[in-house]
């Protein structure tokens, strides 16, 4: 038995390690998740490193809870005004588009790799999804920016689309074990998953919402334990219940995200350090699960079959999904290009494993080869595809005066700030002349190195930063004004007269405050 004093400095050796080699991949362009694979390779018996790790349930175990966290914390950093104009889209993605790429894959396993029938569709189903921790990861990342509705798209692609691929993978394991067993019969089981996982996501994140603000806790970090023991929660008692737990995950992050609560920045600070965290501890844990000598044998095919995934099934399961809406052409090649594999797909490789499939270890492996390959592939080229396609959006950049922009709960106002373009109309006027609206204030101005509370009789410049606090029906009116044919339009659809017939946000009824709907920073 090893010294827990031993493993302990062995994880975090692991986890420096990690966070050290990702900052320099950062520059090379690689993905974070292949850098975590790697390091746990390099770790494991046939690394330097020498760990033995041949436990799938214990991996699965890993990957369950570190999925359900990465998806609970991605939904809390999700804005519900951008989910809104995609939901359709998404939930046909991650529904039809995965039993596409499922029985495309199948039929390449089966005329190009020689496997039956049963064995083809399992090694599809277990590809079938995207992952959510490899798609939030990049496409948050200051490399990977896109124009329009295409990340809220992507992510919530990746944060839904679990449901489908774990029926089918059961399924398909069911087909494999119990040759009698109907995949019909499946059917009641996936809308049962869908069903409780969408209900128990929703009610539990409005509760969890509703308790962080109810009870007043004395210790502000105490509010960071509590939301993690309901993410915790909501998935566990979801799961018994019958339910898609990381469906409920994900949704109920984006529901507690999207509603007033308070100390709302540093919780979804938190579950970012969280997310985080759990990315690193799964692939490491994955890295070190696989053997690399066993990935040789398994070369050739492994190079058809992520051939087949990346350039036939994805296209063709995108272009099939979302031929209901119109959609600009490179926006579907940016769609289909960012099929991103990574935990997911290794964690459903476990389940074969488990149940004792025959080649068990061949599947594992293959999806493995696959994830590497999509990393490599996709994770190294997506800000240069969407810089080719023109769907690149410009970098988010930093706070000038150093401050976190966020409206306090239940406020009325929006803190933001501006930069006066060059040709800006506001350029040469004092700030009495503007005509800006009433209720705005223009509270700092940063000119050159200086920084300032101006006066009525201040003239601004040519790149002075001003940080503004407005009224969020007023922002729009600000924009323009300040930055005149600049000013970016307003975020979704305009509602009608006395507010959408759903609200604002998740709550039913009237419409809600509008700063439910506005960018926390």
């Amino acid at each position: 038995m090893i010294p827990i004093e031993y493993l302990l400095a062995g994880a975090a050796v692991l986890i420096l390690l990690s966070i050290i080699a990702n900052k320099v991949s950062g520059r090379l362009g690689l993905p974070a998740l292949l850098i975590f694979i790697l390091v746990g390779m390099f770790a494991g018996s046939e690394g330097p490193g020498g760990i033995y790790f041949d436990d799938p349930l214990a991996a699965q175990t890993i990957g369950v809870v570190g999925l359900a966290l990465i998806l609970f914390s991605g939904g809390m950093d999700t804005r519900w005004i951008e989910v809104r104009p995609i939901l359709y889209k998404g939930l046909m993605l991650s529904t039809v588009g995965v039993a596409l790429t499922a029985l495309i894959v199948c039929a390449a396993a089966i005329f190009l790799l020689g496997f039956s029938p049963l064995e083809g569709f399992l090694l599809g189903a277990i590809v079938s999804s995207t992952d959510a921790a490899a798609v939030f990861s990049i496409l948050r990342s200051r490399r990977a920016s896109l124009k329009g509705n295409l990340r809220p798209l992507l992510e919530f692609e990746s944060g839904s689309n679990d449901p489908m691929a774990i029926l089918l993978t059961i399924g398909a394991i069911s087909l494999l074990m119990q040759p009698g067993t109907s995949f019909l019969s499946l059917i009641p089981l996936f809308v049962q998953q869908m069903a409780v996982g969408g209900l128990m996501g929703y009610g539990m994140g409005k509760g969890a919402a509703w308790l962080i603000n109810v009870v007043k806790l004395e210790y502000e970090g105490l509010y960071a334990v509590m939301t993690l023991a309901s993410a915790l929660l909501i998935y566990g008692l979801t799961t018994i219940v019958g339910g898609n737990g990381f469906l409920a995950a994900y949704i109920a992050g984006l529901v507690i995200g999207n509603s007033a609560i308070v100390h709302k920045k540093s919780l979804v600070r938190f579950h970012e350090g969280v997310a985080w965290l759990m990315q690193i501890t799964l692939f490491l844990a994955l890295g070190l699960f696989v053997f690399p000598s066993e990935l040789m044998p398994i070369l050739v095919p492994g190079i058809i079959i992520s051939f087949v995934l990346i350039f036939v099934a994805r296209p063709i399961a995108v272009y099939l999904s979302l031929l209901p809406w119109k959609m600009k052409k490179n926006e579907k090649v940016m769609i289909s290009w960012v099929g991103l594999r990574g935990a997911a797909p290794i964690v459903l490789s476990t389940f074969p494993l488990i149940a004792g499939v025959p080649e068990a270890n061949v599947f594992f492996n293959l999806v493995f080869f696959m994830v590497i390959a999509s990393a490599l592939l996709h994770g190294t080229s997506i800000p240069f595809v969407a810089k080719h396609l023109g769907l690149a959006a410009p970098l988010p950049g930093r706070s000038r005066f150093g401050m976190e922009l966020d409206s306090p709960q239940d406020s009325r106002n929006e803190l933001f700030e501006l930069v006066v373009p060059q040709g800006s109309p506001a350029a040469g006027k004092q700030i009495v002349n503007l005509d800006l609206p009433a209720g705005t204030l223009i509270i700092l101005i940063g000119k050159g190195s200086e920084q300032f509370s101006p006066r009525g009789a201040t003239v601004l410049e040519d790149g002075d930063t001003l940080l503004i606090l407005t009224t969020p029906d007023s922002a729009q009116t600000v924009r323009r004004i300040i930055l005149g044919e600049k000013a970016m339009p307003p975020e979704g659809p305009e509602p009608p007269e006395g507010g959408w017939p759903w609200g604002s946000g998740f709550t039913w009824g009237p419409a809600k405050s509008p700063e439910e709907d506005r960018e926390r920073s």
